[in-house]
């Protein structure tokens, strides 16, 4: 959810810097990025469960369920995403190759999508690693607002009831999702930049 909101975001921001359009898409992530987990999902249930009677408010079963959790972990990383990714795409445009593409006749839209965004995706690449770490944490708040029984529920049982075992083998599940993930986004490096791979 995180790229697909994020991703075009950053690129209609960049396509459109300095304009009205930008600004507004700026000030809407900056918004999400300072509004804490807990508080934009208690803001969702009052808006899509208790006024529009959209979506459920708590537990877990059918893919409902997991509408609003899911949007609620994803605001802040949306807004991280979606600033890194404008700020890099305006530094790449500015670069020798997309001017060269310019020239050839290509158009705005096929020079940011096909030159410009592949290079400019390598820091948000990077970000998006470490955003996993901060997905994990935020996780626990978002479970305990809408009652989701997951790995961070049981964290926090497995704490209040002095299970150290469990506690362990949570910890221990956080930390190697982050280091797979990490590790699958250093192996992508060779392959959005074809540099990374020339200079071994």
């Amino acid at each position: 959810m995180t790229l697909v909101i994020a991703v075009p975001a950053g690129v209609f921001a960049a396509m459109r810097r300095g304009r009205g359009s930008d600004r507004a898409v700026m000030t809407g992530v900056l918004l999400g990025q300072s509004t804490p987990p807990f508080w934009v999902g208690i803001l969702l249930i009052l808006v899509f469960a208790v006024g529009l009677h959209a979506l459920p408010a708590s537990g877990y079963g059918t893919f409902a369920y997991l509408v609003l959790p899911a949007v609620t972990l994803a605001v802040y990383s949306v807004a991280v995403v979606a600033r890194l990714l404008r700020s890099s795409l305006i530094d790449v445009l500015s670069s020798d190759h997309i001017r060269s593409a310019r020239a050839k006749g290509f158009g705005p839209l096929k020079v940011v999508l096909t030159h410009g965004l592949r290079n400019a995706s390598l820091p948000v690449v990077t970000v998006i690693g470490l955003e996993v770490g901060s997905l994990l944490g935020g996780a626990i708040l978002t479970e305990q607002v809408f009652s989701w029984p997951g790995v961070g529920q049981l964290t926090i049982q497995a704490i209040s009831h002095r299970d150290f075992p469990l506690v362990q083998a949570t910890v221990l599940l956080f930390a190697a999702t982050f280091v797979v993930v990490n590790l699958l986004v250093d192996l992508s490096y060779s392959f959005l930049d074809p540099r990374v791979r020339t200079s071994r």
